[in-house]
C-alpha cells in the first residue's frame, strides 16, 4: 500500500492498494494502468475500472474522469517503472532466468530444489517458495504481477529467484529494465511461430535474455544445440557451457533406466558420477545446466551432486503416477515435435510391453507442426488416441485431422472429450504397458473459445481409479 503522492510528484495523498491492468480485477483504491495489449487497448475500460473502485488512472490519452488522471507518454513502459517503485524492487535479488523451447520448467525447478528455501520459483508451474505454491497466469508474468511476486519472495527471505523467461515475454517487453545474474539456454526448436511468425524472430527474442546478463554474471549455453554459436556471439558475462561436446561441464556415459538415470560429468579434468530419479537424456541436460548455475554461485560440485539425489520430479514432466496399477502411467507436458521425440527416445530405453499414447494440439497455435506431432506419436505407439488440448476457437475434429494428415485413415482412435479419451487409454492398458498422457502436464484449465474451464489431467486419471474402486 502506498499513496499516489509517493508514486507521482504533485499528486493527491490518496491511498493506492494495488496496481491493476485488467478493469474486471480492479478493487477499491486500486491504480488502473491503461496499457495497450496485442488485441485490447485498456483505455477503453477506464470507466469500468473506476466503477469497480479505481481511485486513480494512468493513461496516455486525456479522458474526462472523476478521479486523478496521470498522463504519460507510453503506459506499457510506465507500468514497468511504476511496478518497480510500488513493489520496492530490490536490485540485489539474484535473478536466474532459463529460456529455450523445452526444459525451462524442469531446469528452473531443479535450481530451486538444489538451492533450497532461500530460492523462489516463477514459471509454468506457478509461484513457489518453501512450502507455498500459487497458480499464476503466464509462464513469465506481466510487470505488475512479476514485481509483486518478487516482493512476496523477498518478504519470505528468498533472495534468489529461479524463473522461466518465455520468448513471448521478451516480445511483449515484460522483462525490460531487468538485468540477470545468470541466463540459461536449454535448446531451440521451432515453437510459438503463431506469435513470432518466423524462427528468426523467435530466436531473436530468446537472445534478449543473454544481452541483458550483468557484466559480472554468467551465460550458460548448451554446446550441443544447433544455435549455440549464434548465442555465444551475443552472450554477456562469463560463458559457461554444457553438453556432450567439449565444454565447461562435459556429459558422458548416460544410462537410462525405468526408475532412474545415471551419467558422468567431466569438470576441470575430473570425472563425477551422478544418479537421479529424473528420467531421460533431456533431463541430463537440464541437470547439467542447473549444476553450472550453482557452480557460478560458488557451490562446490561435490555438494551439488549430493543434493541431486534429492531432486523431486517436477509435476507434469515425465511424471510417473502410481494408483497401484500393474502398468505405467506417464504424465508429460510435451507439445512440440522435439519434446515428443525426446520422451519416446526415453520410452525406447525402458522395458515395456505396449505403448499407448494420448495427445492433442492446442488451437490457435502453429498448424504446420501438427502433422509431424501426429506422425511422431503414431510411429512410436502401439495405440494412438487423438483428443482435445485447449482448442480455443478451433474445431477439435479439424485439429485431429491435422494431426492425422500423414497417417492412414482409421488406424488411430479419435475421442473429442479429453476425459473420455483418458478413460479409454487407461481401460486399454495391460500389465507392463505404458500409457503416455501428453500435452497438458499439470495445467489446471481447458481453453475453449475465450473461457478457461477448470480441468486437470491428473484429476481425471485419479477419478478413473476412484470410479473403478467403487465399481468393485
Amino acid at each position: 500500500m502506498k499513496k499516489l503522492s509517493d508514486l507521482y510528484e504533485n499528486s493527491e495523498d490518496i491511498i493506492i492498494n494495488d496496481i491493476k491492468t485488467n478493469s474486471k480485477e480492479v478493487r477499491k483504491n486500486d491504480l488502473f494502468v491503461c496499457i495497450k495489449g496485442v488485441i485490447k487497448d485498456r483505455h477503453e475500460y477506464i470507466h469500468e475500472a473506476i466503477k469497480n473502485g479505481a481511485s486513480a488512472v494512468v493513461a496516455s490519452k486525456k479522458i474526462k474522469v472523476n478521479v486523478p488522471l496521470i498522463l504519460v507518454k507510453d503506459t506499457n513502459k510506465e507500468l514497468i517503472k511504476l511496478s518497480k517503485k510500488f513493489y520496492d524492487y530490490d536490485s540485489n535479488l539474484v535473478l536466474i532466468a532459463t529460456t529455450g523451447t523445452n526444459g525451462k520448467t524442469t531446469t528452473s525447478k531443479i535450481i530451486q530444489d538444489l538451492i533450497g528455501d532461500k530460492c523462489g520459483y516463477i514459471g509454468t508451474n506457478g509461484l513457489s517458495y518453501q512450502n507455498t505454491t500459487k497458480e499464476i497466469r503466464n509462464t513469465t508474468p506481466s510487470p505488475d504481477r512479476l514485481y509483486k511476486y518478487f516482493k512476496e519472495l523477498k518478504d519470505n527471505n528468498c533472495n534468489i529467484i529461479s524463473m522461466e523467461a518465455s520468448s513471448e515475454a521478451f516480445l511483449r517487453n515484460r522483462l525490460d529494465d531487468l538485468k540477470f545474474d545468470i541466463g540459461i539456454l536449454t535448446n531451440i526448436t521451432e515453437d510459438h511461430l503463431n506469435v513470432h511468425k518466423t524462427l528468426k524472430n523467435y530466436i531473436d527474442c530468446k537472445k534478449e535474455l543473454f544481452k541483458n546478463i550483468k557484466e559480472d554474471g554468467a551465460s550458460i549455453l548448451n554446446v550441443d544445440d544447433k544455435y549455440f554459436e549464434e548465442f555465444k556471439k551475443i552472450a554477456k558475462g562469463k560463458i559457461l557451457t554444457y553438453g556432450k561436446k567439449k565444454s565447461t561441464l562435459e556429459i558422458k556415459d548416460i544410462k537410462l533406466f525405468k526408475d532412474k538415470t545415471e551419467f558422468k560429468v567431466k569438470y576441470k579434468s575430473k570425472l563425477y558420477k551422478i544418479e537421479t530419479i529424473l528420467k531421460g537424456e533431456f533431463n541430463v541436460y537440464n541437470i547439467c545446466a542447473s549444476i553450472l548455475a550453482l557452480l557460478f554461485l560458488n557451490y562446490k560440485i561435490e555438494d551439488i551432486i549430493k543434493k541431486i539425489q534429492n531432486i523431486k520430479v517436477p509435476q507434469g514432466r515425465v511424471e510417473y503416477l502410481n494408483f497401484n496399477q500393474d502398468y505405467s502411467i506417464i504424465l508429460d507436458y510435451a507439445h512440440t515435435p522435439d519434446a515428443l521425440e525426446k520422451i519416446y527416445n526415453y520410452v525406447k530405453n525402458i522395458n515395456v510391453n505396449k505403448v499407448i499414447s494420448l495427445t492433442g494440439s492446442a488451437g490457435g497455435r502453429e498448424k504446420e507442426k501438427r502433422k509431424y506431432m501426429g506422425k511422431i506419436v503414431f510411429d512410436n505407439s502401439d495405440i494412438t488416441i487423438f483428443t482435445m488440448d485447449d482448442p480455443r476457437y478451433e474445431d477439435v475434429n479439424e485439429i485431429i485431422d491435422d494431426l492425422a494428415l500423414l497417417l492412414k485413415p482409421n488406424n488411430y482412435i479419435r475421442i473429442i472429450n479429453r476425459k473420455k479419451a483418458i478413460y479409454k487409454a487407461l481401460s486399454l492398458a495391460k500389465q507392463n504397458d505404458v500409457v503416455l498422457i501428453l500435452g497438458k502436464g499439470r495445467d489446471n484449465y481447458m481453453a475453449i473459445k475465450d473461457k478457461y474451464l477448470k480441468y486437470n489431467d491428473y484429476d481425471v486419471i485419479k477419478s478413473y481409479f476412484e470410479n473403478k474402486k467403487s465399481d468393485i
